[in-house]
């Protein structure tokens, strides 16, 4: 089964209900050993798209995972990134925003992180993910 990332996608300028959207989708699988086809299939073809990043030489690739502690973070990273070569691939965790990080907008601390055919990963692990961060400057 293919997934539609239009399911997933918010047009520019659109405002939106999270309310609204659901947080539990039907699987895409209908056994473990699908499951474990599928992923394999995913894990191949991540990592052929990581050996053409990083041979470009051209971009950079930024993976946010930001929720509350207990959240899932640290499984969808393994998940996610358990088809990659660890070599390209940098991980960083953001805990609590310093004064000048908060004169900035919400990825202003992740740019400087970024390099050129790497895959980086930044974590927000913070216990005080609320709203008022998150003020329109993203």
């Amino acid at each position: 089964m293919k997934i539609d990332s239009k399911n997933y996608r918010v047009p520019p300028d659109t405002k939106i209900n999270l309310g609204k959207w659901p947080t539990i989708v039907d699987p895409y699988y209908e056994s473990k050993e699908q499951y474990k086809d599928i992923l394999q299939q995913h894990m191949e073809k991540l990592s052929s798209l990581q050996d053409l990043h990083y041979a470009s030489n051209r971009h950079a690739l930024l993976l946010i995972f930001q929720g509350m502690d207990g959240a899932g973070k640290d499984g969808a990273i393994r998940h996610v990134m358990s088809g990659v070569n660890p070599e390209g691939c940098e991980v960083f965790s953001f805990k609590q925003p310093s004064a000048e990080e908060l004169e900035h907008d919400f990825l202003w601390r992740t740019t400087c992180r970024l390099a050129n055919g790497v895959f980086t990963t930044g974590i927000d692990c913070r216990d005080d993910l609320g709203e008022d961060r998150f003020d329109g400057r993203m």
